[in-house]
């Protein structure tokens, strides 16, 4: 298990990464920089892919000067390593950053601000998550959370119990692009909507949930 110092997000497919190059000499390290068309304005503020590099269906990003690249699979540093060897046959003193434009994990159910939470470091775990969150509600289920993955056109579903001592070596304990966290609700609330009521609502409950899953994961 890695801790938290350690963990880096790896790109994936459909990806966007923003790519900065700089140099002592601006001009030099020009033609390594994304067309500046594309790095303002009101529309690109609003669609972060046009502000960055969508990772294509193949893992690749079409790169300037250096062309096609694949980068699906590396991480963060990785990439930032890769970039400063090839762009250094160029520009000595090149220094290349790298970040996640899509960082962005989905929260639902009984929490108490559910929503989308953009994470600025691209380094989330699920106890942070859950307070960026405003908390699970009394009426959510902390032992049973689901999280929906998708990892280059392969969707998962893993379970988070958050009163385990045992959670720092889940899987899903450091959060990735793109997750779906739901946190379902206990019987009690379900039971207080007037939801179930018989036997039928319990299996109008089970259709239900069945039914989420099968949604974020076709």
């Amino acid at each position: 298990m890695k801790n938290l110092v350690d963990f880096e997000p790896v790109v994936q497919k459909n990806d966007i990464l923003h790519i900065k190059v700089t140099s002592l000499n601006s001009e030099v390290a020009a033609p390594f920089q994304m067309e500046s068309g594309n790095e303002g304005g009101g529309s690109s503020q609003q669609n972060p892919a046009l502000r960055g590099y969508l990772v294509d269906i193949d893992g690749n990003i079409q790169f300037p000067v250096l062309g096609k690249i694949e980068v699906a699979g590396k991480t963060r540093s990785e990439l930032e390593s890769f970039l400063t060897s090839k762009i250094r046959d160029y520009v000595t003193d090149a220094v290349i950053a790298v970040r996640f434009l899509n960082f962005r994990i989905t929260v639902l159910g009984e929490v108490g601000s559910p929503g989308v939470v953009s994470v600025e470091n691209e380094v989330i775990s699920f106890p942070e998550l859950i307070a960026l969150s405003g908390d699970i509600s009394y009426n959510g289920k902390r032992k049973n959370i689901l999280v929906i993955r998708e990892e280059n056109g392969v969707k998962s579903v893993g379970r988070v119990d958050i009163t385990s001592a045992d959670v720092f070596k889940n899987p899903y304990y450091y959060l990735k692009q793109n997750d779906i966290v739901y946190v379902e609700p206990t019987y009690r609330q379900v039971k207080s909507a007037g939801f179930i009521t018989s036997y039928t609502g319990l299996i109008s409950l089970g259709t239900t949930i069945l039914s989420l899953i099968i949604l974020f994961t076709r």
